[in-house]
């Protein structure tokens, strides 16, 4: 159990540690940085140990901290079911090498580790019937992301298992346009943790309307209206619990695949680019009126961020909105930005701005180191996924998973065994990459208690 436990509701951190196949295909396109690095080296070990080193600098703050741990790649069984078979695996992966190379990259891509997209969620103070609930995302937009989904079911029924605490649904049905891309697009707001709060969905389009009334993409939308509305019904919020809002052709024509990307919120306050959504002003004035409604008494304090200060380009390029906004006490609150925010001057002067004013609880600034994630198009946003938990669910839940003192040396010895410090895109063919995966992941699982979460056999 993380040190900060208490009766207390609190909101827990999950991050998805890099798995050993890290690398940089290039395989999201829309997402600006990851298509800028394709057919780089990576470097998992760096990687990984960026990610260990973020979520203990987080511990250390006080905040609650697990890990979630990386998929099987490459993925063989999707390999075999697009027709590629042999005597080995060490067969199958040369054939896929030879005759299909953006499959093989698609199933070798370590992109689980941004848990972001993992599911959505609902505390047990939302819901109808007093218990989390978890849809897994169906990340249907992307090849390579929609391989993740079963995997992502099973360590969150490992972890979250305790039918009396946790339920979970199955993923939002149907083909690429009913996409959900999970928490990534999915703010709660709240006065703390422990009160009922506003769930706002952010989505790109709406699957089931004429083509004539979508908006204009240079990128893809990656969320739906509908897929947003059937995580919402199937979590029993109530209809004033729930917000559905259209971010703007113009920041995802700039790279904003998700919300995260342009917005962040936390407890009562919203950071947001004034081009975040489809009609900014009207959105924003809708959240503060239903917030109001639902916590009599309560504002939700709404952070503009006008383009004259900062550019859709630079906040893109930044990943300012992907940072985490964490509660360090009542009324203080934390930016986690990434290394890249302290680089850029207008961002920075930003961020100097930001903490300054007095207007607002955002108090501190901490630049975190993310480059090997941030190279592949996630911030530190990206690497976790938001659970708000009683005592008594945190109590649920297996004690391998909590990052602290014992346990992050741990699993940076871990990673420091088990990964590559180099590797390219012609190493995803090499067989002995198959062998050195499944038995780093099989001595996690067991690190973190989780017994076998993991579909494959060692020999």
């Amino acid at each position: 159990m993380p040190s900060s436990s208490s009766t207390a509701t609190c909101e827990v951190n999950f991050d998805g540690l890099v798995g050993p196949t890290h690398n940089y295909a290039g395989l999201s396109y829309g997402n600006i940085a990851s298509i800028s690095h394709r057919g780089a080296a990576s470097n998992p070990r760096r990687a990984a140990l960026q990610g260990l080193a973020k979520m203990k600098a987080l511990a250390d703050l006080g905040l609650p901290q697990a890990v979630l741990p990386p998929h099987e790649r490459p993925a063989l069984s999707v390999l075999r079911a697009f027709g590629f078979f042999g005597k080995t695996d060490a067969d199958v992966l040369a054939a896929a090498a030879k005759h299909a190379p953006a499959l093989l990259s698609a199933t070798c891509s370590a992109s689980a580790m941004w848990v972001a997209n993992a599911a959505t969620v609902t505390p047990s103070s939302d819901s109808a019937d007093g218990r989390v609930h978890f849809t897994p995302a169906n990340l249907a937009s992307k090849l390579h992301r929609s391989f993740e989904t079963s995997q992502t079911a099973r360590t969150l029924r490992s972890i979250f298992a305790n039918p009396e605490h946790f339920f979970h649904h199955e993923p939002v049905p149907g083909p690429h346009l009913f996409g959900d891309e999970g928490a990534a697009n999915h703010t709660r707001f709240a006065p703390s943790a422990a009160h009922r709060g506003l769930h706002v969905y952010a989505y790109g389009h709406q699957a089931l309307a004429h083509p004539a009334g979508q908006p204009l993409l240079r990128f893809p939308s990656r969320q739906a209206l509908e897929a947003s509305e059937a995580v919402a019904r199937a979590h029993g919020l109530r209809a004033d619990q729930a917000a559905f809002i259209q971010q703007s052709a113009a920041a995802i024509n700039t790279g904003v695949f998700h919300n995260d990307v342009i917005a962040v919120g936390n407890d009562d306050v919203l950071l947001y680019h004034e081009n975040a959504y489809k009609n900014t002003p009207k959105v924003v004035a809708a959240l503060r009126a239903a917030y109001s409604n639902l916590h009599h008494g309560h504002t939700l304090n709404t952070v503009r961020v006008p383009a004259r200060r900062l550019s859709l380009a630079d906040a893109v390029r930044s990943y300012l909105f992907n940072s985490q906004l964490v509660t360090l006490a009542p009324g203080k609150m934390a930016l986690i930005a990434p290394a890249e925010c302290a680089e850029i001057p207008s961002v920075r002067a930003y961020v100097d701005h930001l903490i300054s004013d007095g207007k607002n609880p955002i108090a501190e600034a901490h630049f975190i180191d993310l480059r090997e994630s941030m190279s592949n198009g996630g911030g530190p946003a990206c690497l976790r996924l938001r659970v708000t938990l009683t005592a008594a669910e945190r109590i649920a839940l297996p004690a391998g998973i909590w990052i602290n003192d014992d346990t992050y040396p741990r699993l940076v010895a871990w990673v420091k065994k088990h990964y590559r410090e180099k590797l390219s895109p012609s190493d995803l063919c090499d067989p002995n990459l198959i062998t050195e995966s499944r038995n780093a992941l099989a001595e996690l699982s067991i690190m973190l208690g989780l017994g076998n979460i993991y579909p494959f056999q060692l020999n």
